[in-house]
């Protein structure tokens, strides 16, 4: 890459939803070095030539407030388990994006459950979690559930590169159902992969995308997909200005807008340009 485009600009939103009284979505937005961690502001732009980001989106689920519970912790293990596998990578212990990301979700995973042993009010609690690790020239992902990342390349069509992990998602993948179908399929929220949840063994989905300036990408939980159809989300990151403070705003309240009938929220980040 060349100098010019070695940086990288972002924006994230989170909404409670018309109906809901409180926000079991998070996400989050960081940069890692050897030298530390550090959370970002909800839109920005930086290098890439010194540090590498995180951003994630999870939605968590459970009774009470179990489920706004299970996805704090599920974000704020990234930061505190993240900087450790990259700093042993950086000190030369060879850990890749293969070993280091499902390593990462099987911590959470075990943490999630486990609180949902030891405390009745947590019980069966859950969180999807979809994942980006951005450097120079690639992006490496892990997910689970049915939040979403999606992929723009600058010259092609919009690609979902994670899976829904449910009975309605396979079926799309394999071309038995399309779009509309899978939205209203009476399995399109039963999840069968999920941190916590009462789930025995998760398989996480893990990835890499070698990525070109002005590439753009966009996290989601399912609350914003209820709210836009593929094209249309297509057409707004296509056309998003990544400089306006407004950026995953203006998005997610089209969905709430829209449907709002559950929590919202959206990640938006183009490697490559605007450090």
């Amino acid at each position: 890459m060349s100098e010019e485009a070695t940086g990288i600009r972002w924006g994230g939103c989170t909404h409670t939803g018309r109906f809901r009284k409180n926000n079991e979505d998070a996400f989050l937005a960081l940069t890692v070095s050897a030298q530390e961690v550090r959370y970002l502001g909800k839109t920005g732009k930086a290098s890439l030539t010194e540090e590498d980001f995180v951003f994630a989106v999870s939605d968590g689920m459970g009774g009470a407030k179990a489920g706004e519970f299970a996805s704090k912790i599920a974000v704020d293990r990234i930061t505190k388990l993240f900087p450790r596998s990259f700093l042993s990578s950086a000190q030369g212990f060879q850990r890749n994006f293969e070993d280091l990301i499902p390593e990462l979700f099987d911590q959470i995973h075990s943490e999630i459950t486990w609180l949902g042993i030891l405390y009745e009010d947590c019980r069966g609690m859950g969180a999807t979690l979809s994942l980006c690790w951005v450097t120079p020239g690639w992006v490496y992902f892990g997910h689970l559930g049915d939040s979403r990342i999606y992929y723009l390349p600058a010259g092609g069509g919009m690609q979902q590169v994670t899976h829904d992990h449910t009975h309605a998602g396979w079926l799309r993948r394999s071309g038995k159902i399309g779009e509309r179908e899978e939205r209203t399929h009476p399995t399109g929220h039963q999840l069968n992969q999920v941190l916590g949840g009462g789930v025995k063994n998760i398989e996480t989905q893990v990835g890499a995308i070698g990525y070109e300036p002005g590439d753009r990408f966009l996290l989601c939980t399912d609350g914003l997909v209820a709210g836009h159809w593929d094209r249309g989300l297509e057409e707004y990151l296509r056309g998003a200005d990544f400089d306006d403070p407004k950026l995953a705003d203006k998005l997610v309240e089209t969905a709430v807008r829209v449907s709002g009938r559950d929590n919202t929220t959206a990640v938006l980040f183009e490697p490559g340009n605007g450090g």
